[in-house]
């Protein structure tokens, strides 16, 4: 695969890369890594989950430019544009439940706005779908090819539906309007930037053992994940948006473990001594989650480089920074 240099130019001009939900935890790494590779990026972003906060350190970077805006409404971006991703909704359980209307929103009018805008810029389109897509799955591991077992009704049926159905309109815009698409369906990403309250189980996890607290284990633990750094996740989006695949192509990690293993795994690394607090299942929670990545890795020649452990040290330093930063501030 070609990777471009700094001074990579599209017929001529500088690539202009668009990036919704750029501020958020993956978006703003896909913000980084499309700056290294030479492009002009513009992160449009209502902050709604996402926050400034990430984007700091590329203030002072000409190439890089911020709109605040909700994708929701038409989105207009002067000059050329060549490739769009469509990061933004909320991504975690707490996020969407607090929100449902607004992120069915993005899925569909967000997802519309996004389109038409790469079908007007005749740029190439990258959408970040999810394994929520298929539900509380009866295949397992779960391939590309299953439809899923979703409740369109429940409680994260905004959520699961929204991208299910911003994947559909996205193969119809292929179709219909020959834009050059790509879906991305991402299993559990962790890393630097996730927010500690975000609800998702690392960071609950980490958090409380950071503080000392009880480990929130939902059911016996026995439901699994897999769990994928973010960096990885990255250059699997980065090596699909430049493929010629158009289909739903699956980016996690199949290395698969129980919750209640997790959770010992965080115990371990932070030498935390809280005990574990059992709680009911929430409303439509999957069972199992484990990609096969067989797609990616035949298409995209990718797979996980990063080793758990690895990947579980370095999110421990950023969180430990942010659980003292609020602690510090709590006691002034």
């Amino acid at each position: 695969m070609t990777l471009f240099s700094a001074h990579y130019t599209y017929e001529g001009h500088i690539v202009r890369t668009v990036i919704t939900g750029g501020a958020g935890f993956v978006g703003s790494h896909l913000c980084d890594r499309f700056l290294a590779e030479g492009h002009d990026v513009i992160c449009v972003d209502n902050l709604i989950t996402g926050t400034t906060a990430n984007l700091e350190h590329l203030r002072s970077n000409p190439r890089f430019h911020f709109l605040h805006h909700n994708v929701c409404d038409v989105l207009e971006i002067d000059g050329d544009v060549h490739n769009i991703l469509h990061f933004a909704s909320p991504a975690s359980p707490v996020d969407y439940l607090r929100h449902p209307i607004p992120t069915l929103k993005v899925g569909s009018l967000g997802t519309h706005n996004a389109l038409g805008l790469a079908k007007f810029k005749k740029a190439r389109f990258l959408l970040a779908s999810t394994s929520e897509v298929y539900g509380d799955p009866e295949q397992h591991p779960q391939r590309e090819d299953y439809w899923g077992n979703v409740n369109p009704i429940g409680v994260r049926g905004v959520y699961d539906e929204a991208k299910r159905f911003s994947e559909a309109m996205t193969m119809a815009y292929h179709r219909f309007h020959n834009v050059d698409t790509r879906i991305c369906r991402i299993f559990n990403t962790y890393g630097e930037r996730m927010r500690l309250d975000d609800g998702r189980v690392l960071p609950n996890l980490m958090g409380q053992a950071l503080r000392g607290e009880p480990l929130t284990i939902y059911g016996d633990g026995s439901q699994t994940r897999s769990f994928c750094y973010v960096a990885d996740l990255v250059e699997g989006v980065y090596r699909l948006l430049f493929s010629d695949f158009h289909e739903p192509v699956n980016l996690g990690n199949p290395n698969e473990l129980s919750i209640l293993e997790f959770a010992k795994e965080i115990l371990n690394l932070t030498g935390s001594p809280s005990s574990m607090s059992f709680n009911p299942l929430p409303q439509d929670d999957p069972k199992v989650r484990r990609p096969d990545i067989g797609r990616a890795k035949q298409l995209l020649g990718w797979e996980p480089k990063v080793a758990r452990e690895q990947g579980l040290r370095r999110t421990l330093e950023f969180f430990r920074g942010k659980v003292q930063a609020t602690a510090g501030a709590a006691r002034s």
